[in-house]
């Protein structure tokens, strides 16, 4: 009955009403999406064939969908946040408590955003923006910008490439450490990946790619 009567709130868009004093109240969906308005608290969402959007400065256990993308918006805090077949966009000044997880889908991170555990995918850019990873980052197909004023904690990790479908190709992922951006702990390259790190950057051990060093905002385009 409780998830009845929340299924007929999303779709009149009134759950704001519904989430405000539920933090432990879970929203689980098939074929459709899920909004979380400006300011509202819940419990886990899932969904299938549909996208999550949580509003500014809302409060969520976590987010799971499988093709969707997830959106979080300024000022939110999340638990983690786990998707297959789309991106992971994180607004201003967000924050995860745990891990950020995304199968062929982009991870994005704006400006004072926060992610306490590893961000990590299969395929897709990974992008930092004065933002920070607690955890490290991990991918195996995907570029990776660790942004100007940036800071990974853990390192990153390009995991060689075991997929059978590649057909003995595959572009290499392009690697950039920019201005007065910071990666402690190791850089392990498990397979041939571009590295380009800046002139003003700190990182920790490099283990399989040589640095190309730049100067100025970003290296030379491909």
């Amino acid at each position: 009955m409780l998830r009845t009567a929340l299924s007929l709130l999303l779709a009149f868009g009134l759950i704001g009403a519904a989430c405000a004093d539920n933090a432990d109240l879970d929203i689980d969906k098939v074929n459709g999406s899920i909004h979380v308005p400006d300011n509202a608290t819940a419990g886990k969402l899932t969904t299938v064939n549909g996208s999550i959007h949580i509003g500014a400065n809302a409060h969520t256990q976590g987010a799971e969908t499988v093709n969707g993308g997830i959106d979080v918006a300024a000022g939110s805090t999340v638990a983690s946040l786990e998707t297959v077949n789309g991106g992971i966009h994180l607004a201003e000044k967000t924050r995860v408590a745990k891990t950020v997880e995304a199968v062929n889908g982009s991870i994005t991170l704006a400006a004072g955003a926060d992610i306490a555990g590893r961000a990590s995918n299969v395929n897709g850019a990974i992008k930092l923006d004065v933002a920070h990873v607690g955890g490290g980052i991990e991918t195996v197909s995907g570029d990776v910008t660790v942004g100007a004023n940036s800071h990974v904690e853990g390192g990153i990790l390009v995991n060689q490439d075991s997929s059978w479908f590649h057909f003995g190709f595959s572009r290499k992922p392009r690697i950039v450490i920019g201005p007065h951006a910071t990666v402690q702990g190791t850089l392990t390259f498990k397979r041939e990946v571009e590295l380009y790190v800046s002139d003003s950057a700190t990182i920790g051990k490099v283990d399989g790619a040589k640095a190309v060093m730049f100067s100025g905002e970003q290296p030379p385009a491909q």
